[in-house]
């Protein structure tokens, strides 16, 4: 085999594996309450989605705060979630799309 083919092939088991080590797993808290009886919907997921920068840097001093709550109803916490952030971060990139003036 050559170098190059060689090459190529650890590329790609490479690029597989960093990207099945991604995969996220099942969330078996969805649907179960929290300690005061709440599940967190599309309000509580839009919320935490807003303010997920500020609660990640929180979260890395503090070992009871999470970003991402996971007593949740589920896909429409997800959904509020993915809203939130995009809010947050600038949406889907339409300030990219504008012309430069010359």
């Amino acid at each position: 085999m050559k170098k190059s083919h060689i090459f190529l092939i650890a590329a790609a088991v490479a690029a597989a594996s960093i990207l099945v080590s991604c995969a996220p797993g099942p969330n078996g808290m969805v649907g179960s309450a929290d300690g005061s009886g709440e599940l967190a919907g599309f309000w509580m997921g839009l919320w935490h989605g807003c303010i997920s920068f500020i609660t990640f840097i929180i979260s890395l001093f503090n070992d009871k705060v999470n970003v991402y709550e996971v007593h949740n109803k589920g896909n429409l916490y997800n959904l509020g979630f993915i809203l939130g952030i995009m809010i947050a971060y600038g949406g889907s990139g339409g300030g990219a799309a504008k012309k430069r003036r010359k």
